[in-house]
């Protein structure tokens, strides 16, 4: 079947201000993407991108018309996810909790070969950087960033607790992981304290070779692509005790060095399967389980059995070649 008659998907607001690529979406699967919105009762799918859905009315509901939560942020930035009589007006949930009917993580397409390049050599004086630029703090982040200052060096690139301009314009992500590749350290902050919240500031670093020191998910070693990656600021009794071990571990080559000895042996197999079973991007992976419920068989395994047009081995191919 051509995706030119497959179920219509109606993206009903962005995420952010920024809409997805429907022109990939539509050509990359056997379903058909629009954010016209005149078309909702055409529609057999609506994708509702709760963060920016909070405060607003939400449209009637066509009768058959399946309707898709989308969120990539915490309960604790969106407490509608937490609430079981708001969420029951939904069929299908698209996000990073791993009980989401497409769950999605925050390393997407990731190749394992980029987490696997060396570190590089460690030429910041600040054994520690930290980048925030959201005022947004439901994990104590920036009182525990304050008091690791009074302790110890922290270039702190963001606009919150700003302590060092960066040393080349700022080009978004690539300039940030060149910046905190010459630290030993990244202190690695989540806004708020979720289970499998689990965010690029945790990854980042492990990209870049610098030793994160994570503050946020309770199960974030359920992520970790290698023993010994990362340093859990919960594990420490305060700020202080905290700033002593990263102090320390500092002056010590062959200490510090077992946090970066992942990086040259294979990536966990829990990883490598997280990493196969979420690097197709979230609406690609929707368009079977919509098309499984608009054609009655209400399987996700008959969807993808009739996605003839979009395979996973060409997703495997993208994302786990060197």
């Amino acid at each position: 079947m051509s995706f030119l008659s497959g179920p219509l998907i109606l993206i009903y607001n962005p995420s952010f201000g920024r809409w997805p690529n429907l022109l990939k979406l539509n050509a990359e699967t056997t379903c058909r993407f629009t954010r016209d919105r005149r078309r909702l009762s055409e529609a057999a799918a609506v994708v509702f991108h709760l963060p920016t859905m909070q405060g607003r009315d939400y449209p009637d509901r066509y009768p058959g018309q399946v309707w898709v939560a989308r969120c990539m942020e915490s309960t604790s930035n969106v407490p509608a996810l937490a609430d079981p009589e708001f969420m029951k007006r939904f069929d299908l949930t698209i996000g990073y909790w791993r009980e989401a009917s497409v769950w999605t993580t925050y390393f997407g397409a990731l190749r394992p070969a980029r987490l696997l390049s060396p570190p590089m050599e460690k030429t910041e004086p600040a054994p520690a950087a930290y980048f925030q630029s959201s005022a947004v703090d439901r994990s104590g982040r920036i009182t525990l960033v304050r008091e690791l200052m009074k302790r110890m060096r922290v270039d702190s690139y963001g606009r919150v607790l700003n302590t060092r301009a960066l040393a080349q314009p700022d080009k978004g992500r690539p300039t940030k992981l060149a910046a905190i590749a010459r630290h030993k350290f990244t202190l690695a902050f989540e806004n708020a304290i979720t289970r499998d919240y689990v965010t690029e500031k945790f990854f980042d670093p492990l990209i870049a070779g610098s030793v994160p020191v994570y503050l946020g998910a309770p199960n974030v070693v359920d992520y970790t692509p290698g023993e010994d990656c990362f340093i859990n600021a919960a594990d420490f009794d305060g700020p202080a005790s905290l700033a002593n071990y990263l102090n320390a571990l500092g002056e010590d080559e062959a200490a510090y060095g077992k946090y970066l000895a992942w990086k040259a042996r294979p990536l966990r197999p829990q990883f490598l399967l997280m990493l196969e079973t979420t690097c197709i991007p979230g609406l690609h992976r929707l368009c079977p389980l919509v098309r499984g419920q608009d054609t009655g068989h209400g399987s996700v395994a008959d969807g993808l059995s009739r996605w003839g047009h979009f395979r996973l081995a060409h997703w495997r191919g993208r994302s786990f070649s060197a």
